[in-house]
Order: structure tokens, then C-alpha cells, then sequence
């Protein structure tokens, strides 16, 4: 009994000398924390999304801090955020391009017909392996993937297994463009303006199109023929617009048969 009574005392005696040396080194190393860090995380919304390319918040704020990142990086703070943190830093801001996350995609299950019962993984990226569950092997498989990952409410998933974007709550952090494995989520900045198309079929076999989905862009190409400003090109297989001429007129949304396109700012951002 002495032996281990008198091994116990060593080890705690050790312990306690480790631990008031350790103490010591600490704070005899320890190096000053700038304050400016602590100022720019509490300005940071928290969300850790990780659209600034950093890790987290409290990354960002300390690579701010050491002029080794913009002050605009923040998507999810905007502007407003941007500009904060350069009263801190007493650096400019720059240019800060508030966006969202657009869903190029409307097929819904009342337009794009199952292709049965599906009974593998329920996420989105389990169903794409499995080869989909929809016709249309280009839209939104329909298992909130992108919903799950939104740490700011501004996602969630209609009846008919398509998410919905609140563009009031959306900050353009893009995290649910890296989730969702078909890419179906565009950037777009909220004051853009023209006309943008909502599909991502690009079935190249035009018979088979309203088939899958009857949303879907039939690729007729009465957009490129009767756009004013001869601002649309059908080279993909999908309708791109040229914002630098779009005037949006509508034109391409009224002759369009199955509705893809949109204006941004009358049908997405007003």
C-alpha cells in the first residue's frame, strides 16, 4: 500500500509542477489577440457558410484582421456588413454585389412524371447515383438536399417535391449550389436585370422533351427568332441571355410555349 500511496503523490506532486509550468510558458509565449478581430466577428452574421472561403466566421474575421482577405467577402452580411467592418479596419470596402440562389428548374411532380417507385437513399445525391427518379434526367430530383444545408431559412420544399427560394432571406451564400449534385442553383446578383431561363434539359432529342417534362425548353427556338435585340443564343441546348443587351422587354416570355423564361426582376426579385 505504501508503494502505490507513495506513486500516487509523485504523479499528482508532477502534475501539479507540469501544470504551474505549463501555466507559465503560456502565458510567457502567449501572443496578443488583435482587437480588430473581435470587433469584425461580432459584425459577422455566425453562420460559418463558408462563402467567404474561409472555414468559418471566426476564420474570416482573423485573416480581415491581418489584411489577408476582403472586407466584401461576406455574401451572407452583404453591403451593410462590408462596410462595417471597413470603419474597422479603415480600408475600403470596394465593390459589394449583393446575390441569390436561383433554381433553374421548375419541374415539379406535376410536370416531370416519376419513373416508379423509388426505394434507395432518400437524399439527392443518393437518387442520382441510383439514375434519378424523374423522366428528366436533368431536373431536380426532389429530395430537399439544398433545404437541409440553408443555414438561413430561406429554402424549403413545395408539395410537389420542388424547393422554393425566399429571396428576402436568401444571402447568395451558394452553399446550396455545392449541395445540390445536378447544379441546378444559379448565382444571380438582386439588382440584375433581363430575362433568365428556369430549365436545365438539355435533351438534344426534341420528341422526347414534353415527354419528360412539360416544362421543359422544347429548344423551338422562337426566343433567338423573335428577341429585339438579338440577345439570345440557343448554342447549349439551353437559351442564354446576353444581360449586356437584354432590355427586358418580355418578348422571349410571352413567345416562349412552355414558359421557361423569366424576368428577374418583375417574376424572381420584386
Amino acid at each position: 500500500m505504501s508503494i502505490i500511496f507513495i506513486t500516487a503523490l509523485f504523479a499528482a506532486a508532477l502534475a501539479f509542477v507540469l501544470g504551474i509550468t505549463l501555466g507559465f510558458f503560456k502565458d510567457f509565449f502567449a501572443v496578443p489577440e488583435d482587437p480588430a478581430i473581435g470587433l469584425i466577428r461580432a459584425i459577422l452574421p455566425g453562420a460559418n457558410c463558408g462563402a467567404c472561403g474561409f472555414p468559418g466566421c471566426d476564420s474570416y474575421a482573423t485573416a480581415v484582421a491581418s489584411s489577408s482577405a476582403p472586407s466584401n467577402a461576406c455574401t451572407a452580411g452583404g453591403p451593410s456588413v462590408a462596410q462595417k467592418i471597413s470603419a474597422i479596419t479603415g480600408k475600403d470596402a470596394g465593390a459589394s454585389v449583393q446575390t441569390a440562389a436561383v433554381l433553374a428548374c421548375q419541374g415539379s411532380s406535376l410536370h416531370t412524371p416519376l419513373k416508379g417507385d423509388y426505394t434507395g437513399l432518400k437524399t439527392c445525391r443518393g437518387a442520382k447515383i441510383a439514375g434519378g427518379t424523374k423522366l428528366c434526367s436533368w431536373g431536380c430530383l426532389g429530395f430537399g438536399d439544398c433545404v437541409n444545408v440553408c443555414k438561413f431559412g430561406a429554402l424549403s420544399m413545395t408539395n410537389n417535391r420542388l424547393p422554393k427560394v425566399d429571396y428576402s432571406k436568401c444571402t447568395g451564400c451558394n452553399v446550396c449550389a455545392g449541395e445540390c449534385p445536378m447544379g441546378l442553383f444559379k448565382s444571380v446578383a438582386k439588382d440584375q436585370k433581363g430575362s433568365i431561363v428556369l430549365c436545365s434539359n438539355v435533351n438534344p432529342v426534341k420528341q422526347m422533351i414534353a415527354k419528360t417534362c412539360k416544362i421543359s425548353c422544347f429548344k423551338c427556338g422562337l426566343c433567338v427568332k423573335n428577341c429585339p435585340e438579338q440577345c439570345i443564343s440557343l448554342n447549349t441546348l439551353i437559351p442564354v441571355v446576353d444581360w449586356t443587351k437584354c432590355t427586358s422587354c418580355g418578348t422571349c416570355a410571352e413567345k416562349c410555349p412552355s414558359k421557361v423564361f423569366k424576368i428577374i426582376q418583375r417574376d424572381l426579385f420584386a
